[in-house]
């Protein structure tokens, strides 16, 4: 709201409805659970702005006639936003078709072993967010199941409590949730037995985070691909209790009536392995980016639309997804991705999260930097650049390493790079650092 406050006088705006957690939980409840959220956890920023509460709203509504428009499949649903998590947020235009279609594909993906209305689900992600939307509301609400709202997932001894009280039996998340949940003490007294599902989405899932998780508990955390220009989800691996046919490391197989092929930087198409962007065809995909010609243009050619990922094809059919394409380094002509950095920063035991970002060098033209969180405070910064040279390859290697408490992230756990990376040239600029040291890169 205080955000709001600040442009509203720039916009159009004319009708602002405010909601409060509280607002359907009856007086005495909701009045207790508003004052909890409001002035316990401060979880509600000051504002002047006037505003029509939610309970009010319906009651005008009630008293009014619904005139309810003719829908056709093309006609948009959602103008669902974008992460924004390496530039401007834009509004994608899904249509009904592009989300009752995703439903659709996902609830085929389950296969013989369908999800019913017995099923528990966990719904640790927002449901503004178009994972969360489209497969935690959309397709569980539609078969008629549980869905267990967490509204703090960073609270992780809340969080873990609610996971050893309810019978959950699917839960999604992104890697961060994962990484949290395999620190916190109450990790084991979890009865991960009674889990059929685990999904990751949102971001990729980095390998030690699966290992450690199906050592730790028997099962295999299915990772699919998504974007929300597709409604979103686009790949996944193979779902079943057993992880049979799951690759670890890969974001599966393209879902039914979907295309993915890759381009070269020439605009052709590449097979066998060989690197490229992912492009989607399917009837998930977007209709374009609101009031935004010039943005739809980029990523909507002959009705494929370009992800910004990059990554290539096994010969099974897997699809490997290595980077975003500006996230990509380049040093001295050779192509890094922060992700193969990250998933060897995070094997070592004292890490608990980490992001890599590329930073300009006069000789190299840039390098990689890592920002990490670590467990243990003796953790130093020459240890943790050893343990990345003896698996990396020398141009990898970070050239700086900054430890903080926390990264960035979205409200749905996504690390933010554009944010650490504004942080760590700000860092370098205090601090009067050269990128490039010939003594520590010996």
């Amino acid at each position: 709201m205080h955000n709001l406050e600040e442009i509203i006088d720039q916009t159009d705006i004319k009708h602002v409805i405010s909601t409060k957690a509280g607002d359907q939980l009856g007086c005495v409840k909701g009045k207790i659970v508003d004052f909890v959220v409001k002035y316990i956890h401060k979880g509600i920023p000051k504002h002047n702005l006037k505003t029509v509460t939610f309970n009010e709203a319906l009651k005008i509504g009630s008293r009014k006639k619904l005139n309810a428009p003719k829908l056709r499949a093309d006609d948009i649903a959602f103008l669902q936003y974008t992460g924004g998590t390496t530039g401007r947020s834009k509004a994608a235009m899904l249509s009904h078709k592009n989300i009752l279609t995703n439903v659709k594909q996902v609830e085929n993906w389950f296969g013989n072993e369908p999800v019913t209305k017995e099923d528990f689900v966990c719904s640790p992600l927002p449901l503004y967010h178009i994972f969360s939307l489209t497969c935690n509301c959309m397709t569980f609400l539609n078969i008629g199941c549980t869905n267990l709202l967490i509204t703090n997932p960073k609270d992780m001894n809340s969080f873990t409590k609610d996971l050893m009280k309810y019978p959950v039996t699917i839960i999604t998340g992104v890697n961060t949730l994962f990484i949290g949940l395999l620190k916190h003490k109450n990790f084991d007294k979890i009865n991960w037995k009674r889990y059929r599902t685990i999904v990751a989405g949102g971001t990729s899932l980095q390998r030690p985070v699966f290992e450690e998780f199906k050592k730790r508990t028997g099962k295999a955390i299915v990772e699919g691909y998504g974007l929300t220009e597709a409604s979103p989800l686009v790949t996944c691996n193979p779902i079943n209790p057993r992880g049979e046919r799951n690759k670890a490391g890969t974001i599966g197989l393209p879902l039914p009536g979907t295309e993915v092929c890759f381009f070269d930087e020439k605009g052709s198409i590449v097979t066998d392995d060989t690197i490229g962007e992912l492009a989607v065809r399917g009837p998930q995909v977007m209709k374009g980016y609101w009031n935004n010609t010039q943005e739809t243009n980029k990523v909507l050619v002959n009705d494929w639309l370009f992800t910004g990922d990059i990554g290539y094809m096994d010969k099974d059919g897997y699809i490997k997804i290595v980077d975003r394409k500006k996230d990509m380094i380049l040093v001295s002509g050779f192509n890094v991705y922060p992700n193969e950095i990250e998933e060897i920063i995070v094997s070592h035991p004292d890490v608990v999260d980490c992001a890599v970002v590329g930073i300009e060098d006069v000789c190299t033209g840039e390098r990689p930097v890592a920002v990490v969180v670590k467990s243990n405070i003796d953790l130093t910064e020459e240890e943790l650049r050893d343990h990345c040279k003896k698996n990396l390859t020398k141009f990898k290697v970070p050239v700086w390493v900054f430890f903080v408490e926390d990264l960035p992230k979205s409200n749905v756990g996504k690390i933010l790079r554009r944010v650490v990376r504004e942080n760590v040239v700000k860092i370098i600029q205090e601090r009067n650092l050269k990128t490039r040291n010939v003594e520590k890169n010996s």
